[in-house]
C-alpha cells in the first residue's frame, strides 16, 4: 500500500509536468526536502531532558542544542543526527561517552527534533553546526547519515583548526546518487527529473554532480574514522570507500548486518577506540 501511495504521488507529477514543469519540478523538490517526521516524540522526551538545553539561531531559524557536561580535561563532542530523526537517536551512546568524561553536545537539524523551520537540506544544516561548533567549540564531531555529509560540507567551509577527529557513520557521498535513488522511488520520468534538477539548481545554487562529500573531505586534514556496513540498504557501501579514499587520515571500518543505523555495541566500541587513541 505504501509502495503505491508513493508511485501515485509519482505519478501525479508526471502528469502535472506537462501542464507546468516548473510547478512540478519545485513541487518534486519540496517533497524532497520536507521531513514527514523526526520531531521529538513524546517516550523520548524523558532522556532529552538530562540535558541542559539551550536554543541557538541562525536566520531567524532556533536551534535546539542538548549539552551533557563531562570533565574539563577531557573533549567535547558535537553529535549530528540524520534525515528524519533528532537528538535522541544518540541515546544509547551518549551515557558512555559522559560516564568516560566528555562533554557531549547534540543539535536537531532543521525541521527536525525541537529546531525550526519546515525545510531540510545539507548546505543549511552546516550552517547550524557551525553556528552550535562556535558556541560550544567541540574538538569532535560524530554524524550519521546525511548529518556526515553536512559536517563534510561544514569543515570544508569553515575550516576549524581546533577539530582533531570527525566521525562518520553511513554517511553518503554523492549527492546525484541520492537524487537518482529519489527519482526512482518516486518513479519519476526523465522530464521531471530534468526539471526537478533545474529546480536544486535554482534553490541552492550547484548542480547534484557538482556536490559530493568525497571531493569536500579532499581538502580535510581532520582525522577520521568512518563506519558503513557492507548491506547498508540506504546508503551503498562503496560512498564508504569513495569517502575513505578522499579523506587522507582516516580509518575504514566495515560492518556487516548492522544496517543504516549502525546502533550496535561493536560499533560504539570502535567509536571508543578511535576516541582514546
Amino acid at each position: 500500500m505504501k509502495t503505491l501511495l508513493i508511485k501515485s504521488v509519482g505519478s501525479y507529477l508526471n502528469l502535472m509536468s506537462y501542464i507546468s514543469k516548473p510547478y512540478a519540478g519545485n513541487k518534486a523538490l519540496n517533497l524532497f526536502t520536507h521531513p514527514r517526521k523526526g520531531r521529538v516524540l513524546e517516550w523520548q522526551v524523558d532522556f532529552l531532558n538530562t540535558a541542559y538545553k539551550e536554543e541557538l539561531s541562525y536566520n531567524n531559524l532556533p536551534i535546539m542544542t542538548y549539552r551533557w557536561l563531562g570533565d574539563k580535561t577531557k573533549d567535547t563532542i558535537l553529535l549530528a543526527h540524520g534525515w528524519e530523526s533528532n537528538s535522541y537517536r544518540w541515546n544509547s551512546i551518549i551515557p558512555e561517552l559522559n560516564k568516560k568524561g566528555y562533554t557531549i553536545v547534540a543539535l536537531d537539524a532543521p525541521a527536525h527534533g525541537h529546531s525550526g523551520g519546515s525545510e531540510f537540506n545539507a548546505l543549511l544544516y552546516a550552517e547550524f553546526i557551525n553556528v552550535v561548533a562556535k558556541r560550544f567549540k567541540p574538538q569532535i564531531i560524530m554524524a550519521h547519515s546525511v548529518g556526515g555529509m553536512a559536517a563534510t560540507v561544514f569543515q570544508n567551509k569553515y575550516q576549524i583548526p581546533s577539530l582533531e577527529k570527525l566521525i562518520l557513520l553511513g554517511a553518503p557521498s554523492e549527492f546525484k546518487d541520492i537524487i537518482s535513488r529519489y527519482v526512482d522511488l518516486l518513479g519519476y520520468s526523465n522530464r521531471l527529473s530534468h526539471q526537478l534538477n533545474k529546480a536544486i539548481i535554482r534553490r541552492f545554487g550547484i548542480a547534484p554532480n557538482e556536490f559530493s562529500t568525497a571531493d569536500y573531505l579532499n581538502s580535510v586534514k581532520t582525522k577520521g574514522l568512518i563506519i558503513h556496513d557492507k548491506n547498508d540498504p540506504v546508503i551503498p557501501y562503496n560512498d564508504a570507500l569513495l569517502l575513505n579514499n578522499s579523506l587522507k587520515n582516516s580509518t575504514l571500518i566495515s560492518t556487516e548486518g548492522l544496517g543504516h543505523s549502525l546502533n550496535d555495541a561493536s560499533v560504539r566500541d570502535h567509536i571508543y577506540n578511535f576516541l582514546e587513541a
